[in-house]
């Protein structure tokens, strides 16, 4: 018996006049819906199924949200701080749209552990799922290096630092890790070419292979088919059956509803602050990764000398090949998490320990004075750079202003003061600004030059706490030090 909808039509072949009909005729449109929507899920639909929707949302959003930030980004050295810095202080809506890439990248990883742990609970990789599983976890590694490769790409302190941390983590890593880290940076120091490397992998490396891994995530999932709850036969599933339109969608896109809410007021309300540019020769900064990375940072201060090959690399080893192996070692058929005691137990110990890793990280952090006096001056450091307004780079016009008024003997002299008593260590050459410092160019719009001589000679209390030491020289040796600070316009 032939199926037909109300008008009369063939249902199995979808309309056949109109738009829609032309459409059908050329794309096949109802038999691809068909064909996604109407998938099976044995016991019916639930909650617990759908992270994977939230995960795809989330990595659509980050692509899109990627796409408009590149259009402003340099990856050099001279220019990425400040393209940055113009994204999120000049650009309409750009400190929005740089804090939903931000706090899409936790999300990810949040709804990626969630994922996982529910296909680990829930014994789904067993059956003929070994591939599916694979995949999964070589997605969970592909997640981890789109964070790590986009950290770095702000090139402010905490960015650079933190980076620089990563990389000489993967240096201890015997035999190999030298090279890897070369490969990473570039060469020995990190510059532009760690910057233009980063942004290759973050941009287009990546997320092509993420892209690739989704489409057949999505291949083998349909091809084995949904594993259903946690008490159904994973080779013959005998529970009624559920398509997945129009139960399951709904409860996806209430996920994908939460996760627009919540980023968006995320980003609205608490905008990712920028710090200031990065200055490779600040040895007081304290570089602290994000919080996915805190165990691992942690991990890593418990292994050294010779037995750092076995807490690097060894028991690492160990834990990623048994969790890619896992549908191969565990080939029964109970999925039930209560029946499964080794199998729970592990997982909660491997839980237990990273958790723990991360708090003892924030634990050490918080009790020790130094550390925690030097993390609470970068955070004023860089809520006092947010507040200031975009300044731009000095264009070449300004640069040949410059030159000309160098060109006065009061200022040629004062410029050579100011390198003489290394000035440009805290202020930087040309009066530009470093993390230890602030700039100086268009001082003289702020004060005058008696304003200046005098808090050359009796700095304030902030400036003296910054490390700005009494400067009072000859009379004729700070007329052309002022004259010096007046120029840089």
């Amino acid at each position: 018996m032939q199926l037909t909808d109300r008008s009369g039509n063939d249902a199995a072949q979808g309309p056949k006049t109109g738009f829609r009909g032309w459409l059908n005729r050329r794309t096949d449109l109802d038999d691809l819906l068909r064909t996604a929507l109407d998938e099976p899920i044995p016991g019916g639909a639930r909650l617990a199924y759908i992270f994977g929707s939230g995960l795809l949302f989330i990595f659509i959003s980050q692509v899109i949200t990627g796409v408009f930030l590149a259009l402003y980004y340099v990856p050099s050295a001279d220019h990425a701080h400040t393209t940055v810095a113009y994204i999120t202080k000049a650009v309409t809506a750009g400190s929005f749209l740089r804090s939903l890439h931000s706090y899409g990248a936790s999300a990810m990883v949040v709804v990626l552990i969630l994922h996982l742990s529910q296909t680990y609970i829930y014994g789904a990789y067993k059956g003929r799922r070994e591939l599916l599983w694979i995949s999964g976890c070589a997605l969970f590694g592909l997640v981890l290096g789109m964070a790590f490769t986009g950290y770095l790409l702000p090139w402010d302190q905490k960015a650079y630092f933190a980076t620089a941390v990563g990389a000489n983590a993967i240096s201890e890593i015997p035999w190999i890790g030298a090279s890897i880290t070369r490969l990473l940076r570039g060469g020995d120091k990190m510059g532009t070419l760690t910057l233009s490397r980063f942004f290759v992998a973050h941009v287009f490396l990546i997320p092509a292979i993420i892209f690739a891994l989704v489409a057949s995530h999505v291949f083998l999932f349909r091809k084995a088919g949904a594993a259903g709850p946690v008490s159904e036969d994973p080779y013959n599933p005998k529970q009624k059956a559920e398509l997945f339109y129009p139960r399951q969608i709904l409860m996806d896109l209430s996920l994908t509803a939460l996760l627009i809410v919540g980023l968006g007021i995320l980003a609205f309300f608490a905008p990712v602050p920028l710090g200031p540019a990065v200055d490779p020769a600040n040895t007081q900064y304290v570089p602290r990764p994000e919080w996915y990375y805190l165990p691992i940072f942690q991990w890593l201060k418990y292994w050294h000398g010779a037995v750092s090959v076995i807490g690097i690399l060894v028991l690492p080893m160990i834990l990623v090949t048994t969790v890619i192996a896992l549908p191969f070692l565990d080939r029964s058929i109970e999925r039930r998490p209560w029946k499964r005691p080794a199998a729970m137990g592990a997982y909660i110990f491997v839980m237990f320990t990273l958790v723990g890793l991360g708090i003892r990280s924030q634990y050490l952090d918080n009790h020790d004075p130094s550390v925690a006096k030097q993390l609470v001056k970068q955070k004023a450091e860089e809520d006092e750079y947010m507040r200031r307004p975009f300044e731009p780079e000095l264009s070449s016009t300004s640069l040949a202003a410059a030159n000309m008024k160098l060109t006065d003997p009061l200022v040629t002299k004062g410029k050579a003061i100011f390198e003489a008593r290394f000035c440009i260590a805290c202020h930087g050459n040309g009066g530009v600004g470093t993390a230890a410092a602030p700039a100086l160019v268009g001082i003289s719009a702020k004060f005058t030059s008696d304003q200046l001589a005098e808090l050359f000679k009796h700095p304030t209390a902030k400036m003296t706490a910054g490390g700005m030491p009494k400067v009072d020289p000859p009379p004729d040796d700070l007329k052309a030090l002022i004259a010096y600070l007046e120029s840089l316009r």
